[in-house]
């Protein structure tokens, strides 16, 4: 497409010539295409995306485009704008730009605010994943990322990379042939059809006009599960990479699944899991465990992607994110989007000297 092709706040696709590496990823992706050529929509996510000054177009994630709903997102960004104003501010006027807009965010559904010279913005994904022809998920590629150790150990997860940590959105970057080809053809996509409601659909409609572009968040993972012929559903949230996935599966499956099922008691020590039940386990809770346990220990033999447990079939699935994008940037919330709960303090009052008070109820002013 040339720079005259453009519609209106599109812009031109800029390919690059494919690398060693990125060939190799081409033609998985390629493979992958053939596959599953089919798409399911999962719903909205979303997060918080800021702009500074000098950064053209560019936007950078500081609130991962992982929450369920609008005011979840608002809410991650006033914790993190409360704990700047506690351990960062370097002044008591930096400290009360901050906390400004921390009040704002107490009582307000605010979906963009700009503070200290940097703009901050609600911004919403849509999450969707590749089907092949029976309905299958899409499970990772061999090129996805993976760490170079797969560490198994307990707490190997708090040293894991976060969904979208440092993540620039950037519409101008270049891009390979079929990730060009792939934006191309997810311009114009929408809610159509009598299963959603009529305001979502509107909404929908609408965004094709207002941001009439896309940009492909980069691949992220989670557990999806089914048992019998049932539908799949989703198991876990996102996860940065497909160990991080199956290690998350490795967890349930050994430890939460059999406290759950009341086959190892919530007060046992949390060392004993299915692999190592207590001393005194029936048999016919020992067999359950087993079952439990060689589940887990598929995850360990290889990139393995699926097992099963006791009628369940436990998948290792690849997500995939769009965000629709405009003349002004990344598409904020629509007026269909609802959120669980109200704008509310999250925080004990902090004064503009950087003074915690503790002794205050939350929310309430000073006399």
């Amino acid at each position: 497409m040339s720079e005259e092709d453009a519609g209106p706040g599109e812009w031109p696709v800029v390919v690059v010539p494919v690398e060693p590496v990125e060939a190799a990823m081409e033609a998985d992706a390629a493979d992958a295409a053939v596959r599953h050529s089919a798409l399911a929509v999962r719903g909205p996510l979303f997060g918080v995306a800021t702009q500074g000054k000098g950064g053209g177009r560019r936007w950078r994630v500081v609130v991962e485009v992982t929450h369920g709903c609008p005011q979840q997102a608002r809410d991650a960004l006033n914790s993190r704008l409360w704990f700047q104003a506690k351990d960062e501010a370097k002044s008591p006027a930096e400290r009360r730009a901050l906390l400004e807009a921390v009040a704002r965010l107490e009582t307000e559904y605010v979906d963009e605010i700009t503070v200290l010279g940097t703009r901050y913005r609600v911004v919403r994904a849509e999450e969707y994943a590749a089907l092949d022809e029976h309905g299958g998920i899409e499970t990772p590629r061999p090129t996805d990322p993976e760490p170079l150790t797969l560490d198994w150990s307990p707490g190997a997860g708090a040293r894991s990379p976060r969904v979208d940590d440092g993540l620039v959105l950037d519409p101008d970057a270049p891009l390979s042939p079929l990730q060009a080809a792939e934006r191309v053809a997810l311009r114009p996509q929408a809610y159509s059809g009598t299963g959603f409601p009529a305001p979502v659909v509107a909404d929908s409609a609408r965004a094709l006009e207002s941001h009439p572009d896309v940009l492909l968040m980069p691949a992220a993972f989670l557990i999806v599960e089914r048992t019998g012929d049932g539908p799949w559903s989703p198991g876990s949230g996102l996860q940065a990479t497909a160990h991080d996935a199956r290690r998350t599966l490795d967890f349930a499956l050994t430890w939460m699944e059999p406290r759950t099922r009341g086959l190892i008691p919530h007060n046992a020590d949390r060392t004993v899991d299915a692999r190592g039940p207590a001393a005194g386990t029936t048999d016919a809770a020992a067999a359950e465990l087993k079952e439990f346990a060689e589940a887990a220990d598929r995850l360990r033999a290889g990139r393995c992607d699926e097992t099963e447990a006791h009628g369940t079939v436990y998948r290792i699935a690849r997500s995939r994110r769009l965000l629709r994008w405009g003349p002004d940037g990344p598409e904020g919330p629509r007026p269909s989007d609802t959120s669980t709960h109200a704008p509310a303090a999250l925080h004990p009052r902090l004064d503009e000297y950087g003074t915690v008070h503790f002794d205050e109820p939350e929310g309430d002013d000073p006399a």
